[in-house]
């Protein structure tokens, strides 16, 4: 594998869903993959709201705060700033060629949407796209207005993946934990990234494997 397919990049932003983001972050690095990070300041506030994580603004403050918490190798994860336009991620010649933006603000959605590329973020989602490589998009948000919807359209016949943070129940979860594993499942499936988060459909303890190809007279 060359070091571009080594890597991924990851963007925080303001939806409600930061558990999702941080999970998710945990598993690229536990895969051994190199992130290249993106935190939003409304990202910020959230995570500050719902885990009670004060990320410093400083990228390499964040960057060294994540890596421990995570326990990344050295080099193994990098954060950058909203106009750090000399960034990998920024330019279709250094950028990973898979990103996720986990949650996706509906703003964010929108400034993917029309190209608008105001900070790094909206600008390495554009790279991506320009590339023809892997953008999913992870929004967090109810009801959908007709904006909403025309916005996920147009990325999905982009070729972008819209992914609403939607878990399931057939794995019966019994925490908010599973619930946030579920999702994380999903989006390391479409990312062909192995784990063992979730009892897949079919295959748990309830399941019989020859359900559907009885005979029936």
């Amino acid at each position: 594998m060359t070091k571009r397919e080594q890597a991924i990049t990851l963007a925080f932003t303001g939806a409600s869903g930061a558990p999702y983001g941080l999970r998710l972050l945990d598993c690229l690095l536990q895969s051994g993959l190199q992130v290249h990070l993106m935190v939003s300041a409304a990202a910020r506030v959230v995570l500050m709201e719902e885990e009670g994580i004060s990320l410093p603004g400083n990228p390499k403050a964040c960057e060294a705060f994540l890596s421990e918490r995570y326990n990344a190798r050295p080099g193994q994860l990098r954060v950058y700033g909203k106009e750090e336009w000399f960034s990998p991620v920024a330019s279709g010649s250094g950028a990973p060629r898979r990103m996720v933006i986990c949650p996706c603000s509906t703003g964010t959605l929108a400034a993917v949407a029309t190209g608008m590329s105001n900070n790094l973020i909206e600008r390495a989602a554009d790279v991506v796209l320009k590339e023809r490589g892997q953008l999913i998009l992870v929004p967090r948000e109810t009801p959908f207005n007709a904006i909403h919807l025309e916005h996920m359209l147009k990325l999905t016949q982009l070729g972008a993946t819209v992914m609403p943070a939607a878990p399931g129940f057939y794995h019966r979860p019994t925490s908010i934990e599973d619930l946030v594993d579920f999702m994380v499942a999903r989006m390391l499936d479409h990312l062909q990234i192995e784990h063992r988060l979730m009892t897949r459909w079919g295959y748990g303890p309830n399941s019989d494997s020859n359900n559907g190809n009885q005979d029936h007279e």
